[in-house]
This record gives structure tokens, sequence and C-alpha cells, in this order.
């Protein structure tokens, strides 16, 4: 018989922490799954503790693959996999255990749902990783499809390895890319560009580690320069299909990094009439040959659409606020980008 779950561990040299990981699949309350680890070529003893994880338990599953990555990885095993639901697992990380079982319970009880997650706990030193655990407390805040649709193009909002996705949206929209760009970002917005829903079992089900050599710290592909360009990439797409030819499109944040940040969306056909500030240095003047006004100064909400660009910490709630008070709503009128 086949089993309902199919839990994809990709790890590579991960002798320190795979022990735990594998143990804590196999304590999970909700027990018809598989676990498919790929060894991705590790040079440690990776390879010797799942062997023996797999010799104790028959649901656990082995394949060794040439270094290649963690897209290659994660590939390899879903070529692998026989379960209606297809549950992502790093090897760093510990899912607590009811995990399975809840997303499971998820996914049968709302039909409409294609993806769910769970909230996580931050596994770190939330001082010295502030904004990785600030970043956990923010997605943590999203548990229902409209919120993490409107809030998409800000950060991933969900905890990659928390997540379980149906098989079939696996077969109709592809699994990760490999690319210049995070391959879970990308899979996320693809999904959701889709009109695949997303929603989270409103419960901390899963330890989100954060050691020192996460691919997030160490790889160029989860590099700023390489977030904004598929965050750029799918902000365009959205923007040609929601914002109306009649209303000009303005992105709140003059400054250089800003400007930089969101100068690809012009890729994707998206023209700026100009730019939102606050700095009286700044308005007034035209930057890129495009005009710099106010925040008093936005035109009516009939006329434009703001994006909210600034990055700088506190940014977010002071722009949504002003919009508010001038009746834009979001996902309507503006969306946070940053």
């Amino acid at each position: 018989m086949l089993p309902v779950v199919s839990v994809i561990l990709p790890a590579y040299n991960a002798s320190t922490s795979i022990a735990a990981a594998v143990a804590s699949v196999r304590a999970q309350t909700f027990a018809d799954w598989e676990l498919i680890i790929v060894d991705d070529g590790s040079t440690d003893e990776t390879g010797e503790i799942v062997r023996a994880a797999a010799n104790d338990d028959p649901r656990i599953r082995i394949e060794r693959i040439a270094h290649g990555g963690v897209v290659a990885a994660h590939n390899a095993g879903l070529a692998l996999a026989a379960g209606r639901f297809v549950a992502r697992m790093d090897a760093d990380d510990e899912m607590f255990p009811d995990r399975l079982q809840e997303q499971v319970v998820l996914l049968e009880r709302r039909a409409d749902l294609g993806c769910v997650s769970c909230l996580v706990a931050f596994g770190g030193d939330p001082e010295r990783a502030r904004g990785y655990a600030l970043h956990v407390d923010w997605l943590n805040e999203l548990h229902e499809p409209d919120d993490i649709s409107r809030c998409r193009f800000i950060e991933s909002p969900v905890a990659n390895p928390s997540t379980m996705v149906r098989r079939e949206v696996l077969e109709r929209w592809g699994s990760y890319r490999e690319s210049d760009w995070p391959e879970d970002y990308e899979f996320w917005l693809r999904l959701l560009d889709a009109g695949v829903r997303i929603a989270k079992v409103p419960r901390i089900l899963m330890q989100w580690n954060d050691p020192p050599g996460r691919l997030s710290r160490t790889d160029e592909r989860y590099s700023d320069r390489a977030f904004y360009a598929v965050k750029c990439h799918y902000l365009a797409r959205w923007l040609v299909r929601h914002v109306p030819g009649e209303r000009n499109v303005w992105l709140w944040g003059a400054g250089r990094i800003t400007r930089q940040r969101f100068a690809a969306l012009a890729d994707g056909g998206v023209r700026l009439a100009g730019f939102i500030d606050i700095d009286e240095r700044k308005t007034g003047r035209a930057i890129d040959g495009v005009p710099v006004i106010a925040p008093d100064q936005i035109p009516l909400r009939d006329e434009c659409f703001v994006l909210g660009g600034v990055g700088v910490r506190g940014a977010r709630d002071l722009i949504r606020a002003n919009l508010a008070r001038r009746g834009f709503r979001e996902g309507v009128d503006f969306v946070m980008a940053a």
C-alpha cells in the first residue's frame, strides 16, 4: 500500500544534525509516511548515520547521488516519492510530533488548499541573528491564503522545510528549478502566481534551526540581489495583470538602493510613473527621469497604484498607515514589497 505522505530530506555533510532530524520524523504521531533521504554526495558520516536509521525502520529509503546541490537532491527524492502529499524537511531542522498529522488533516479538510505549512520555532540566537528571528516572527503572523498571498512580495511567506504539497500541484506546476534565484522563494512565488492557495496550521510544529553553514548565509542564490531579482520577475507579472492601464505605478522609496532593487520591473513591462519619498532633499526633483513627490502629493487612489519599497525597519508599517488613511486598500491599491 502506498504511503499517504512522502517526506523528502536532502542531506549534505549533515552528520551533526541528521540523526535528530530523522528521529523527529520517526516520532510523528501520524505513521503512514515514507522518508526519502537523498544523500547529496556527503563526505562525512551522514551516509552511515542514515543507513543505520533505515535498517531500523523500513519506511526510510536512502538515495545517494553525486553532489549537485539542494535542487538536484530534492528533485531526485521527488522522483521516488509515492505519497499523495509531499512534505519537505531539512537535515538541520526538527519536526514536532504532530506536524504531519495536523498538516494532513488540514489538507483533507480544505480542498481549496494546494499546500499547507505551519508556524515554526526559531532555533538560533535571537540577538546574533536578529533579522532571521524577526523574519520568523513575521511569517508566523501569516496564516490564511489571502494574508500569505498579499505579503508574498515582502519575503518568502512560508518556512520552506515546514511545507506539505499535494502531489497534483507538483505535477501541474513543477518543483524546484535550477537558476540564479533562491529555489524555494521562486517556487512559492510561482505557485502563488498560478493561484495555488497556501495556508498554515496555526501552531508551532517545527523548529527551524539557524546553523552557521546554512545555504541562505553562504550561497549567492540567497543574496539580497537574487531575492529582488525573482521578486521583481513575479511582481511585474502580477502588476501587468492586476493594475489597469489608466493607473500609474509609483514606488515609495527614492533612495539609490531601493531604485536599484526594483529597476528590473522594467524588464517585465512595468514603467514607474515616479517615486514617493519623505526626504525633502529628494522631493520636487527628477531622478532617473521621473518625478519624486512627497506623501501628501500622492495622486488619487483611482489614478495610481503604490509599491512600498523601503526596506528600513519600521517603514512598512508607516507606509501602510499613511496609505490606509487615504483609503488605499492593500492588495488592491498598493502592495508592500520590502
